[in-house]
């Protein structure tokens, strides 16, 4: 049944008619087998209502089908379908209508069936009162007003949390891509066996310590294990130990209780809580102190902790990753590490080679942060010049890819209207202090020696190679003129050479 036009608002006038969107009055249907009764009713009620008769159940229910009804009033004894019986119908059909009774006789084990399968809202006694009937209707249909409005906000609430749901669905997907394996970027030999490290101990549990220089995407490998592995539905939490201090991060991981000191005015779950079922990163876990180190053994070899200013412990179930740029051997030898906390880290070790390391994955790394930055940033740069890409390839690049990020978005943050990225739109930084990029062992002779070519970039090892004889020239010749003597060919085309590949005066000492 559809619902009642102008019920939807839940509100109704004093003469009993729906205000909202509309003026139609609610609909009552009556059933009763004797007319007067009917005739009666519908003289009370027709005035402010839309009401509608039938002698029998039968009728009744072929009315309820077919029009829009609010309330039922219905006469227990009637012949072929009780009163009973019919609203027992007229529940399956709509359960929000309202129901009454009509009752000439206090018939007990009747009363209870009704009340109990009849669901009835309110007994109306033969004869009944016209002012008292009014009011009782009156109240019913504003229940039923109520009833109407809370299942349109039931639906409303049903939709919006099925939309927050497909939403919440696409926003983990989201997440699993972008810290996927496929979202770390890297071709090179050394990611590659990074990559497989990465895939054996993702379906583990493992305790992974993760190190390597500051840049160099710890932690984004720690979120690819994350989500790789069987608790990628749950929390993923990180926490830089080298950011608080001792008091501050105790707090933060373990939590505390309500009262436990200044400032404690509520309880906090720690982030070993939060994580529970799932994992948590410890970035710059060498700088800890050898009190937070004791509670992380703890953790790590009981699955315990205990918040600040609680007597009891609680039970976590968290896999622990960590990472630090220290070399934490070193800290054990100096005695600022504990040994039995470090092999309980270092189960499993990661490292995270730094980006001079692995040149020949600047060129996807750039373009991929150049796309990344023009859709910020709303530029159009296509790519980059090759003597710009040499550039990027030849430098020390210390910062390491955090380094390379920030110089792609520097460069689009000033772009203008540029379509390509040119040397003149790099740093300074990097125009003057690009070192030749090391030629892998056995590149010099071809590998004739039986060493391992790292690079098999043919042009870009030749120009690794133009770029360290051309320094070497202008160095120990004194100037460019004399070192285009020394190299064999013109100054013009040394000046032209350099340009391409992005040698300035400052860069070679000149």
């Amino acid at each position: 049944m559809m619902d009642e036009p102008g019920v939807n608002s839940g509100e109704s006038t004093g003469d009993g008619r729906a205000t909202a969107a509309s003026e139609t009055p609610y609909g009552i249907l009556i059933v009763d087998d004797e007319d007067a009764i009917l005739e009666s009713l519908e003289f009370t009620l027709g005035t402010e209502y839309n009401v509608f008769t039938a002698h029998n159940g039968r009728e009744g229910l072929e009315i309820f089908d077919r029009e829009e009804i609010a309330l039922v009033i219905a006469d227990q004894n009637m012949p072929t379908m009780t009163g009973v019986e019919f609203l027992e119908k007229v529940i399956e059909r709509d359960p929000r209508a309202i129901r009454m009774m009509l009752t000439g006789y206090a018939d007990i084990s009747s009363l209870a069936r009704a009340v109990n399968t009849g669901r009835i809202y309110r007994y109306i006694t033969k004869p009944w009162e016209p002012d008292e009937l009014r009011i009782n209707v009156k109240r019913a249909l504003e229940s039923y007003a109520l009833s109407s409005e809370n299942s349109a906000l039931a639906g409303a609430l049903a939709e919006a949390n099925e939309r927050l749901r497909a939403e919440n669905l696409y926003l983990r997907q989201e997440v699993e891509r972008r810290y996927s394996f496929e979202g770390i970027i890297g071709d090179s030999p050394a990611m590659q066996r990074v990559f497989e490290v990465m895939k054996k101990v993702a379906e583990t549990d493992a305790t992974v310590l993760i190190t390597g220089e500051t840049g160099t995407g710890k932690e984004l490998v720690a979120r690819a294990i994350h989500y790789a592995g069987e608790r990628r539905e749950q929390h993923f939490v990180a926490q830089n130990c080298g950011a608080l201090p001792d008091t501050l991060l105790e707090s933060e991981l373990f939590g505390h209780r309500r009262g436990a000191f200044t400032g404690a005015n509520a309880d906090k779950k720690g982030l070993f809580e939060v994580a529970d079922g799932g994992t948590i990163f410890l970035d710059e876990i060498g700088e800890t102190e050898p009190g937070m180190q004791v509670r992380l053994l703890r953790v790590l070899q009981e699955g315990e902790i205990r918040p600040i200013g609680s007597s009891d412990t609680l039970h976590v179930d968290v896999r622990v990753l960590a990472a630090t740029n220290r070399d934490l051997e070193t800290l054990v030898e100096e005695e600022r590490f504990r040994e039995d906390l470090f092999y309980r880290l270092r189960v499993v070790e990661i490292n995270v080679p730094p980006l001079r390391e692995r040149r020949s994955d600047i060129p996807a790394l750039a373009h991929f942060f150049l796309e990344k930055a023009n859709e910020r940033m709303n530029r159009e740069l296509e790519g980059f010049s090759n003597a710009a890409m040499d550039l990027l390839t030849a430098y020390p690049w210390r910062g390491n890819v955090r380094e390379l990020e920030n110089e792609i978005e520097r460069v689009v943050v000033l772009a203008g209207d540029e379509k390509q990225v040119s040397v003149e739109m790099l740093s300074s930084n990097l125009r003057g202090g690009a070192e030749p990029a090391p030629v892998a062992e056995g590149a010099g002779d071809g590998g004739a020696d039986g060493g391992v070519i790292e690079d098999w970039d043919l042009n870009l090892a030749v120009d690794n190679m133009k770029r360290r004889m051309i320094v070497a020239a202008v160095r120990e010749a004194g100037s460019k003129t004399r070192a285009a003597e020394r190299l064999g060919i013109p100054r013009q085309s040394l000046q032209k050479m350099m340009k391409r590949l992005g040698l300035t005066d400052e860069a070679i000492g000149s």
